[in-house]
């Protein structure tokens, strides 16, 4: 246990993995939550990216003001695209994200200030693995204060039935856009983290493959669950570290393992599947016990 603190691999790999789930817990909120397709998280990402890392090699600003600063930028561009996108629903909407994450994409290398096709290097590294997961529990925490408001049970009505929702007073339009506002601030903020990272970004490191990844994440732990949201990413990347012992076979077999995840659990790992209430049995049983002992 103590190797896996230690060693820099190790964490590493573990920073990584908390950086992708602050932009899967964004997607979770966008996708899962309110069930809108978005097949272009990955642009979202590299818009705070490369903000956070130019404030941060022109302005000299501070590490958690360009977090923030990337975040909101991110948010931005998501209230520019939601409003004319968040119109149209499901493969319509899907297409529309894919094709603004290839637009970003062809931007950032045509750009002179982000480096171009080159890349942008020179960057200071800041984010360290006690930073990420601080992000990451304050992520999680405002996530589940989101489920248990007013605006998350109108997001979940959204996706359930969006003519009904709209039917009960609630205006879809605004509240669509303002959860992919916040789902893109998520995003940002990954994309603000993984820039501090790597040291170095280059718009190819955002591409389809990336929002893929995330969506990954979100579908195999479980649309709509947190906790699963956690598991998909922790499942997603490590899998092919604890896997690197047969290096010739480990993406077929990674890719065997989607498959049969997704015919023998296809509602994700854990869909459907109510921890809280879980473990409030659990309590209550074992309290129950101890009154009765």
């Amino acid at each position: 246990m103590l190797d896996l603190i230690t060693n820099p691999y190790y964490t590493q790999v573990l920073t990584v993995m908390g950086i992708y789930l602050v932009a899967a817990l964004g997607l979770h909120l966008i996708t899962g939550i309110t069930g809108q397709f978005s097949f272009g998280h990955a642009a979202f990402m590299s818009v705070g990216a490369y903000s956070s890392a130019l404030l941060t090699l022109h302005l000299h600003t501070p590490l958690v003001l360009n977090l923030l600063l990337g975040g909101t930028a991110a948010a931005l561009i998501g209230i520019l695209l939601g409003f004319p996108s968040l119109r149209l629903t499901g493969d319509y909407l899907g297409i529309t994200t894919l094709g603004f994450a290839e637009i970003v994409r062809v931007l950032f290398i045509n750009m002179g200030i982000t480096g171009g096709a080159s890349g942008l290097a020179g960057i200071p590294r800041e984010t360290n693995f006690a930073l990420v997961y601080v992000v990451v529990i304050l992520g999680i925490w405002a996530m589940y204060r989101i489920h248990d408001s007013r605006f998350g049970r109108a997001l979940a009505a959204i996706r359930e039935d969006e003519i009904a929702a709209e039917s009960m007073g609630i205006n879809t339009l605004l509240y669509k856009v303002t959860s992919f506002a916040i789902g893109s601030f998520y995003a940002g903020v990954s994309g603000a983290l993984f820039a501090h990272l790597m040291q170095y970004l280059n718009p190819n490191d955002f591409g389809i493959a990336r929002s893929f990844d995330v969506l990954n994440f979100v579908v195999l732990g479980g649309l709509g669950s947190i906790p699963g949201a956690v598991l998909g990413t922790g499942v997603l990347t490590l899998a092919p570290e604890f896997l690197r012992f047969i290096r010739e076979y480990r993406m077929l077999i990674y890719s065997l393992l989607m498959v049969l995840m997704m015919i023998f659990r296809p509602n994700g790992l854990l869909g459907g599947v109510d921890l809280k209430g879980i473990f409030k049995n659990l309590f209550r049983r074992k309290f129950s016990k101890a009154v009765s002992g």
